[in-house]
């Protein structure tokens, strides 16, 4: 019985942090992208140092879900907390 709510609280875990970041980074990079174009719009000369940067920001944002996604993995396959 012990061993049945382990998984269970894990994959309730995994599925919270995969909800959590994917909303997360999808508000980051809404922020960004608004906030790029709206920099653009105001001073459209400095539209090819902000492309760049904002490409590179999305990017990093990106990148959390992939880690937590990697996390949420190793939470349901190789449970830390199942012993052997």
């Amino acid at each position: 019985m012990e061993r049945v709510t382990i998984i269970v609280c894990s994959i309730i875990a995994s599925v919270f942090i995969l909800i959590s970041t994917m909303l997360s980074a999808t508000n980051g990079d809404t922020r960004v992208a608004d906030t790029t174009l709206d920099a653009i719009g105001k001073k459209p000369e400095l539209k090819s140092s902000l492309l760049p940067t904002m490409l590179i920001s999305i990017g990093l944002i990106e990148s959390i879900p992939i880690i937590a996604t990697v996390i949420a993995i190793v939470l349901i396959i190789a449970n830390p907390y199942l012993g052997k």
